[in-house]
């Protein structure tokens, strides 16, 4: 069942993702990626009040709804604020080197990926 829980609301997630992309390109210009700026502000505002919410029991969500909402909504919507999170509760735990290596690793690693496949995908050997 939490599978199902995770698979609706990545379903939702997504499609918020798209109609705030699409609002914000229609909006502003598009030379700059606003629209993913726009979703990956709103998607670390979103996890950090939730995590707040939980932390400072105001608020109660089970097992089903956890995922449903972390993992599903949020994951669909960006994983970008599950890595803010994650990022945030390193230096909230006093791991500030940890969170500065994920920071680091995760853009020089994705950037790199993203470089590697594409000159992987545009190869005409």
């Amino acid at each position: 069942m939490t599978w199902l829980a995770i698979a609706l609301g990545g379903a939702l997630g997504v499609m918020g993702r798209h109609a705030l992309n699409a609002a914000v390109h229609v909006r502003y210009s598009v030379t700059f990626p606003w629209g993913t700026f726009a979703v990956n502000a709103l998607g670390c505002f979103v996890i950090g009040l939730l995590a707040g919410l939980l932390a400072a029991a105001r608020v109660h969500i089970g097992e089903f709804g956890r995922a449903f909402i972390f993992v599903g909504i949020l994951g669909g919507f960006t994983t970008f604020s599950t890595f803010g999170l994650d990022t945030f509760t390193l230096v909230k735990s006093g791991a500030a080197g940890s969170a500065v290596a994920n920071v680091v690793g995760q853009v020089v690693v994705g950037l790199s990926a993203v470089w590697v496949g594409y000159e992987l995908g545009s190869w005409r050997g």
